[in-house]
């Protein structure tokens, strides 16, 4: 019984139950003798199948990650914190909006690595920065060490304000922190900018071989292949626009 219910779970709420639909009909188009719409209704149910999986969602974000590692002595003179979204107007003990868990898991890697350093964070990320200041400052970063950087509205634009700061305030030696899923991107904007940055990558999602089940064929959701084709659309639109 606990078996059947592992197998049959996934497929009873979505993206599951969609497949199951999609399934069923191109196999009934198919009985009905509609080959090509019997085709198609089950390919894209195929394709969201695939996309809610564990091993491509890894597969998706491993060619995000791959080249990045987390330097072993970082050395640098400001650390440039990117935003990674904000829960707007949810209750929180010193006042409201909190960081998302993308940001959760960059703020506090830039946390470690300022109180290994003690050089200033600068936090790049639009209207969400002063929420995160607040959550750096109850995390004991001191208020004279925290520089916010609340114009911009993406990750080019984070660059091109950060650039500012640091050219006013003469830091040379930026450790960029941002999740490594979105390094790539982020360390382009800054390229494109002309600014040389130090890669500092947080929130890794995958690594070394992963012992995958058969459960991880199973409907999941499309949150890590969303992230990933999110990244790769704005990786080309970057190549070409700026």
């Amino acid at each position: 019984m606990f078996m059947l219910k592992k197998v049959m779970t996934p497929f009873l709420f979505p993206p599951g139950i969609f497949i199951v639909i999609l399934l069923i009909w191109g196999i009934w188009l198919l009985s009905r003798k509609q080959g090509r719409a019997g085709i198609v209704a089950i390919l894209i149910g195929c394709c969201i199948w695939s996309l809610c999986i564990g091993p491509v969602s890894d597969a998706l974000l491993s060619g995000l990650e791959s080249g990045f590692s987390i330097p072993a002595h970082p050395e640098g003179d400001v650390i440039v914190l990117l935003g990674g979204g904000v829960y707007d107007n949810v209750p929180d003990m010193t006042g409201e909006g909190a960081p998302s868990e993308d940001e959760m898991a960059r703020m506090v890697t830039a946390i470690r690595l300022q109180k290994r350093l003690r050089v200033p964070v600068i936090i790049a990320g639009g209207g969400e920065a002063l929420i995160v200041k607040r959550f750096l400052e109850d995390l004991d970063v001191p208020a004279n060490k925290i520089i916010v950087e609340d114009r911009s509205l993406d990750t080019i634009e984070n660059a091109r304000y950060v650039k500012s700061i640091c050219e006013k305030e003469r830091f040379r030696r930026p450790l960029l922190v941002t999740s490594a899923y979105h390094m790539k991107r982020s360390v382009l904007s800054f390229k494109k900018v002309g600014m040389a940055v130090t890669p500092f990558p947080a929130q890794f999602k995958t690594g070394g071989p992963r012992k995958r089940g058969w459960q991880s064929c199973l409907p999941g959701d499309f949150r890590d292949s969303d992230t990933a084709l999110h990244e790769y659309l704005g990786l080309l639109f970057y190549a070409l626009a700026y």
